[in-house]
Order: C-alpha cells, then structure tokens, then sequence
C-alpha cells in the first residue's frame, strides 16, 4: 500500500477535526492561519462546545483520493475524448496519447492544455486538485452539469473504457498511475536541524503533527482566559450556609438549577429576612413586640373597615343599584301604559286612577267593614248602599269591582315593589358615612416606615366619597352611569401583609428574648443572607459553570491533541518505506540531475529504547542545504524524488508530468528532459508542457536514445479551445516538417490570388518567406551540422562531426535562401516598395530549401563511411 493511501485509510477512521485537517494537507500541503481556526473550532464542537459559525468538516473521502493499495495490473491510457462541462474545452474531441514511449502535450497560455491537466489530476487521484473545474461561462449552465471524461485504456493489453465523473470516486484503474504535481518537494529541516527526506505523503502526519502543537498552544491559551475568577465569590465562601458550599464548590458538576433555586427569594423571604435582622438587632424586644402587636391591631381593623366600607359602593353595589333603578322605571312606565286605558274611558272623572282617587277608594273599602259588616268588598250587591254616596247601587255595584280589580293590577304591584328596592338601595349609601376611621394616631405611627401606605389609605377614604358623590348624581332621573368610573383600588391587601409582618416580627422579638430561639433566628437569618449575596451574584456564578465546562471540555480537547498516534503511525510507515535501496535510489536520481553532489544517508535515531532512521540529504562541502539549494535545484529534488519512489515500487504504472520545467535553468532541462526520456524507456510517460525548447530537447533526446515520441498539440478553434492536433508549433518540428508547413502557406497564398484578395496574398507570402528563413536557420543546426551545435543545448555533439562536411554550393544556397527570405519578411520590403514575390516564384524558393536538404542528408552516409576508413 502506498504511504498516501495508508495515512488516508488511517485517517478515515479518525475523528472529524482530523479528517478536515488531513483533507486540506492532502490537497494544500498547508494550513493557513484560518484553516487552524476551523479545525480548531471543530476540534472544540466534538467536545461540547458550540461552534457560532456552525462549520461543517470536510471528511476524507478515500474513493476520491487515495491511490490504488497495490497496481496489480499495467494500465496504459491511450485516449481521452468525449470531455464534457470542462472549462471551455471543446466537446467530442480525442486527446491520443501513446501507451509507450513518450507523449509529449504542448499548448500555449489558454490552449485549454490546464483543462485536461486538472481532469487527469483528479481522475488519476494526485494531490494537486486545487484548481476547480467549471463548466464554460459562456455557454447555457445547466445547475446538474458535471465534469465528466472518457478514457481509453489498456488493462494488461486489453481495450477497455472507463468514464470519470467530477465528484465522483475516481476510477479504480486510473490511480495506478503517478502524478508529479506540487506537492511533491517534500525535504525539510526537522527538529534536529537535518535537512531530512520524507517520502510522498509523509508530509500530511507531519503537518498533522505540527496542527497539534499549534492546537496545544491554542488550547493552554483559551484555558487562561476561561479559567473563571472567583475573588467576587470569596465572602459568599466563608459562609457556613448552603449558598456558601455551593460557592465553595463550583465546577463544571454544579447543576444551573441549584443556582438558580437558591438564588431565587419570594417577597416573603425577603420579609422575612428584613424582619429576622430587625429582631436580631433589637433593645428590649419583649416591649417593642408588645407595640407591635397592638399596632398590627389597628392596622387589622383598618382593613377591615377599607373592605367594609368599599363593599358599600363597589362595583356589583352600583351595578346592582343602577339595575334596581333601570327596572322601577320600566316597571312604572309599564304599568301607566296598562292604566292609560281604564282611567281615559269614556265617563270617568278626572283623576280616576291616580292616587288621589285611589286613597279615596281605599277609605271606602275601610268604612264598608262597618257599614256593610258581613259583606266582601267590593263584591257587594246592586240593592246595596254606595259606602260613599249612601244611595243604592244598582249597575254600579259591577263597576266597584272593576274599580278594585284595577288597584289590584299585578303590574302596578310590580311597580310599586322594584320602586321600593330601588329607594331602599339607594338609601343604603347615599346615607352611609363611607369613613374609614383612620386616626392620626395609627398614621404617625405608620408615616416613617411605611409613607406610601398611609397615603393610599387617605387617598381611598377620598376616592370612597367621591365615588359616593357621583353614585348620588348618575341615580337622578337624567343621571349619567358613566360619570361613576372604576372602583378605587383597596388598601386592604397590604394593610393585611402590614399586619402579618408586624405579628411576625413582634413574634420574632419575642423569640429573640430566648437565648435558644435567638440562635435559631440567627442561623435562619444566615442562610437568607447568604442567599441574597448568591442572588447578587448568580449571572457570575452562572458564567463560573459556563466557564469552568469549557475548561472541562478543553482538557479534554488537549488529551485528543496529543501526538501519540500520529507518531506510531509515522513510525509504522517510516519501518515500511525508509531503507538503503530509497537512499541509494535518490542519490542516484539527483546525480542523474546534476543536483549539488547531492547524497542521502541513512541517520538512526534513538528513542525510548528503539531505534528509528530517517533519511539525511547532504552536500559534499557538509553546507546547509537550506541555505544553498536554488529553487530549480528543489525543483528537481522533487522531480528526483518522485521518480525514485516510482522505480522503487517496482510497478510498470505510467507518470504524468504537468510542466515539469517550472523554476528550472536551461542546463537542468535538458538534465530533466534526458531523465524522462529515460523514464519512457520502461513506462508510459506524459508530459505536458507549455515550454516550446523543452519540447524541442526531448525531442532531440528521444532520438539520440532511440525512443519513441508521440508530439500532440492544443489549439483555440471555432470549436473551443483544447482542439488537438498531431501538427505542433513551427518551432517546434524539424526541417523536413517545416517544409510542409510551408508548401501549406504556399497553397493559402495561391488561393488568395485566385480569389483576388491581393492585400491577404502579400500578408500571406511575406509571413511564409518569414518561417522559410527560420526554416534555413534550423536547416544549418540539423541538417548541415547534424546536430553538433543546437540553441540552448548544453555542450557540442563532437561525435555528429563525422557526417558533416561544408562545401561551396552549401554556402551559396544557404546564403542566397536567407538573403531572399530577408528581403521579404521584414518591413524594409514594403518600406522601399519592393514587390512581392508571386505564389510559384514562393513555391519555387520553398523547393530549393527541400532540395538542398535532401541533398546534404543524401550524402552523411558517404561522409561518414569515407570518415571511418
């Protein structure tokens, strides 16, 4: 298993906060200041303490990024095609790529050459993925859309396709093979001011463990800070008293709950505290409690009287007395509706009806008791005497039993009751003296301690008579109810709560004049006072508890900080890989990249009893490395590293190279370019690159080593960009493509004249004559000189002299052919007016390059055979 795969696996099974931590060292190789404040505010969310930003950790998603556990099979691309939502790469392309040798993708900026670089990052699993995939900006986004690509592979020499889906677990396949990317420089100076190697992935328990030092020191800070101060509780603590423990032992175990219990008193328990202090403090408490008492009796009274009296005009009073008075005037307005009609009948007399006429009638009934003894009246016979007009009643005996009939009416009987309970209501306070009999006396006494108390009870004995005042108005007959207002509030409560406090106390004193009872109150009165202090200070001791969980819980942040793990596991791996053949591999490696007489040691160390070795990179002179390594040199440490880790696997797995030649001086690369040459002798090698001279130095490497090269390039086309074609830059072929290039141009040139376009056909052919004179310059390098002598090629191919050979028409052709080409590509043709030549007087100049080259390349054999004899 790789070291990269077995510390993901590993750090699978790790909680959350290591797993963001690992994620990011994967994909960053660091952690910025931010990134430690999110891990450590996950390290604190995984141990009871709430994170405001809420964040979410990134888990380690294995499918995603670990490399294959063992390639037990050659896998070799040979395409990519069909991407999907890359950037602005063209779709339904096919990028070939050679299952051997060397495949060398050249682009310019912006040829879409990072588009496919980032999808072979992700799909192969490196750990450089920082760079997102976004889908073309200029085309219709679809919220569903993924990064997707096909590959072509062959598994053990058989075709086959797998698609790679952005998100997505990575095909298996795929992760046999290796990615150079940015993390790969991985020597640093270490605790024991080494400059030591770590193998690809090391770095990620490195950067882990460093995370925990720094975690550490963030932790010990943040238990300073939170430790709570306890000087405000330190007079609360001396008290022998429930509150007092509680002081005396809050911790993170002290439940919120007793707190708040203790610390919360009634109005009856500060009552009771005030009055316990009052007897506590008290001279001759057994008369003291004596006035007492006998002021707590008036006050009884008084209340009583406040009751009393407010019950007299309260509010069911009036509204009672307000009904009464409502139904005596309907009932009498009722009832002289009922009457209207008998005392307007035709004959009566005026008044019949009213009560005049009827005490009239009812002295008549009182006399027939005597005159007409043994008769019921009015029921008296027509032979009869009128008992008032003393003649014989005849018909009108009928009509004193109407008369009576009428007195008796049940509705007049109505009205006559509801006015009598209405006058009777009434009475009953219009007559009341409403006075609450509140002496001056009772008021003096009461004025010092309890002001406000006296007032209210004057305040009601006015509020009662104005009340009374306008129950007397509203009961008019044009009274206004309304005018009476709300019932004035009573005295009477506290009055009772006054009476109860001064029993209590004068109850308290009395106890205070016994020695027993006096250590009762006092213990009492403690415990109550105490509370109160605790009641003062329960925000604080309630933020103690806070704080002190927090510490609770940072403890234990600190335990899971601890290294132990993470070095068993860096020990574990380090048994498994650190060995002689890797250092004799990477010397090996950087001698083949001329990286300072670079060697690397094997360096035991002991600790706890065992011995443990790391690897040590030293110069020959014993400098500090760190302080004479150019950042090429590290560049091609790293490059050094990767392939010595790569071959000492022992697996046929391919590598990519994503511009390997970043930092690095022309010598070094044709170093490195011969280095990957090599490489491609025994694995699928992939370049990428947008360096047109390194592209040109592996090309001459691959030839003068017999290998196989495979040039593709990326273009910007109507289609999008990331087009490939077979053709790379001008500069970047031979002589002999170069001409076909330019017998290209030659055909755009002609189709301009046909066309008439005059001013593209001159355009056209003096940016042809321009590559033709490059093509005469690279002409004289490769062909005439065989290669001896190149640009930027470090030393002379002495041994290529053996073909070359100068001679007169040489001369004068390469002469003639640079000095046309000159004529027309500069500006001076079109300064000086000269005309341009036409397309078959070009065709004819491309021809003579051809037919010069092919005549120098006719004769190296003869050259070289006459030579060797």
């Amino acid at each position: 298993m790789s070291v990269v795969a077995s510390i993901l696996r590993w750090g699978s099974g790790l909680p959350a906060w290591q797993q963001h931590a690992i994620s990011l060292l994967f994909a960053q190789g660091s952690l910025s200041a931010n990134d430690d404040e999110d891990v450590y505010a996950l390290l604190k969310a995984g141990h009871g303490i709430a994170d405001p930003q809420n964040r979410v950790a990134q888990k380690i998603d294995v499918g995603k990024a670990a490399p294959a556990e063992q390639a037990k099979s050659l896998v070799q691309i040979t395409a990519i095609k069909n991407l999907r939502n890359v950037n602005a790469l063209a779709e339904n392309q096919t990028l070939p790529i050679s299952p051997t040798g060397l495949t060398v993708i050249y682009g310019d900026n912006g040829s879409g050459k990072s588009g496919y670089s980032r999808v072979l990052k992700r799909a192969c699993r490196a750990r450089d993925q920082g760079e997102p995939i976004l889908p073309n900006a200029g085309a219709p986004q679809r919220p569903d859309a993924k990064a997707q690509a096909t590959f072509n592979l062959l598994i053990d020499g058989t075709a086959t396709e797998v698609v790679w889906t952005n998100g997505s677990p990575a095909p298996e396949a795929l992760s046999t093979v290796s990615v150079f990317d940015t993390r790969c420089a991985r020597a640093y100076v270490d605790e024991q001011d080494d400059f030591s190697y770590v193998p690809y992935g090391m770095d990620i328990l490195r950067g882990l463990a460093d995370l925990c030092t720094r975690l550490k020191k963030k932790i010990e800070d943040e238990v300073a800070r939170s430790t709570p101060n306890t000087i405000a509780f330190a007079k609360l603590q001396q008290s022998k008293t429930s509150a007092g423990r509680l002081a005396n032992t809050l911790s993170a175990r002290t439940k919120p709950e007793d707190v708040e219990k203790l610390a919360t008193l009634t109005q009856e328990n500060l009552d009771r505290h005030a009055t316990l202090d009052k007897s506590l403090k008290a001279d001759n408490p057994k008369e003291k409690a004596q006035a007492l008492r006998t002021l707590a009796s008036r006050v009884l009274r008084l209340s009583e009287r406040c009751t009393e009296k407010l019950g007299v005009i309260s509010d069911a009073k009036v509204k009672e007395l307000q009904n009464l008075i409502e139904a005596s005037r309907t009932a009498k307005k009722t009832a002289e509706e009922a009457s209207r009609a008998f005392k307007e009948e035709p004959g009566r007399l005026p008044g019949t009806g009213g009560e005049v006429w009827q005490e009239l009638f009812a002295a008549a009934r009182k006399f027939a008791l005597e005159s007409h003894a043994g008769k019921d009246f009015p029921h008296l016979d027509p032979n009869d005497q009128c008992p008032l007009c003393q003649q014989p009643l005849n018909e009108a005996a009928a009509r004193l039993v109407e008369f009576d009939t009428f007195i008796h009416n049940e509705l007049e009987k109505v009205a006559r009751e509801s006015r009598d309970k209405a006058v009777l209501a009434y009475k009953l306070i219009k007559d009341d003296d409403l006075n609450i009999s509140f002496d001056s006396e009772t008021q003096n006494e009461l004025r010092e301690k309890h002001g406000d108390l006296v007032q209210r009870c004057i305040d009601f004995g006015i509020a009662l008579k104005s009340r009374q005042a306008a129950i007397n108005a509203a009961a008019k007959p044009d009274g206004d109810w309304t005018i009476i207002g709300i019932e004035p509030a009573s005295p009477t409560a506290a009055l009772l709560d006054l009476n109860k406090s001064l029993v209590e106390t004068a109850e308290a004193m009395e106890k205070a004049a016994d020695d027993k009872g006096r250590l009762a109150m006092q213990l009492e009165f403690n415990e109550l006072d105490a509370r109160i202090q605790l009641r003062d200070l329960k925000e604080q001791a309630l933020q103690a508890i806070k704080s002190h969980v927090v510490v609770q819980n940072l403890n234990k942040c600190s335990t899971a900080v601890k290294t132990h793990a993470i070095t068993s596991k860096s020990t574990e791996i380090n048994e498994q890989v650190i060995s002689k053949d890797l250092a004799d591999a990477l010397t090996a490696e950087y001698k083949k990249l001329n990286v300072g007489s670079l060697k690397v040691t094997l360096k035991s160390i002991s600790q706890k009893g065992k011995t443990y070795y790391k690897l040590i990179l030293q110069t020959a002179g014993g400098n500090k490395l760190s302080d004479i390594l150019s950042e090429g040199e590290q560049r091609a440490i790293a490059i050094g590293s990767f392939l010595a880790e790569v071959n000492i696997a022992q697996h046929p797995g391919g590598v990519i190279f994503d511009d390997p030649m970043s930092s690095l001086d022309h010598r070094r690369r044709e170093k490195v370019a011969s280095r990957l040459v090599e490489e491609a002798k025994k694995r699928q090698v992939i370049i990428f690159t947008h360096d047109l001279y390194f592209l040109c130095m592996l090309q001459q490497e691959c030839e003068r080593l017999g290998i196989d090269i495979h040039p593709q390039s990326l273009n910007r086309t109507p289609d999008g960009f990331g087009v490939a074609s077979n053709d790379l830059p001008f500069d970047g072929i031979n002589t002999s493509k170069r001409v076909k290039a330019l017998r290209d141009m030659h055909l755009v040139c002609s189709q301009h004249q046909k066309s008439g376009n005059e001013k593209a056909r001159v355009m056209c052919t003096r940016d042809a004559y321009f590559h033709l004179r490059l093509a005469w310059e690279r002409a004289v390098e490769e062909v005439l000189f065989r290669g001896v002598v190149m640009r930027f090629g470090e030393g002379v191919s002495t041994q290529r002299l053996q073909e070359v050979i100068v001679e007169d028409d040489d001369y004068f052709t390469i002469d003639a052919g640079m000095t046309k080409c000159s004529k027309y590509a500069h500006d001076g043709a079109a300064a000086g007016q000269v005309s341009t030549p036409e397309p078959d007087e070009l065709e004819a100049d491309i021809n003579a390059l051809e037919t010069w080259r092919k005549t120098v390349e006719k004769r190296k054999d003869d050259i070289r055979n006459r030579r060797k004899k």
